[in-house]
């Protein structure tokens, strides 16, 4: 169950869903409302309504495989009204997982050629 990190796509969805869906449940949630190719190997993540609880559906080459995941203490997401189904990377998956909300993060420097300029020891002169 090793992933080779640049090449994950998650794919989050946007509503809360009942914890008591396995395989096919989750299967047609992700197949219905996500419209993605649900045999290319991605992960598709749903969250239960308290965000306590996630499933991670996949499919390996043998079949489908679900992981499950209950926090002890705190929740997988702030605020229900924010979320949406969208696509994340692998590291965004491995905050959520360890209940740590990943956020959409600006660039520092918005041209690095203007940075990389401005910093030459010549710039000034």
């Amino acid at each position: 169950m090793f992933f080779p990190e640049g090449q994950i796509r998650v794919f989050e969805y946007g509503r809360p869903v009942s914890m008591r869906l396995s395989y096919d449940g989750l299967y047609a949630l992700a197949k219905h409302t996500m419209q993605q190719a649900l045999l290319s190997g991605n992960l598709f993540a749903f969250i239960n309504r308290r965000a306590n609880q996630i499933k991670v559906l996949y499919f390996d080459r043998s079949g489908w495989c679900v992981w499950a995941k209950r926090l002890e203490k705190g929740r997988l997401l702030n605020n229900w009204n924010t979320v949406s189904t969208r696509e994340m990377d692998w590291t965004g998956l491995k905050l959520l997982l360890e209940g740590i909300e990943p956020k959409r993060v600006r660039r520092r420097y918005k041209n690095s050629a203007l940075t990389a300029q401005n910093m030459s020891p010549n710039a000034g002169a």
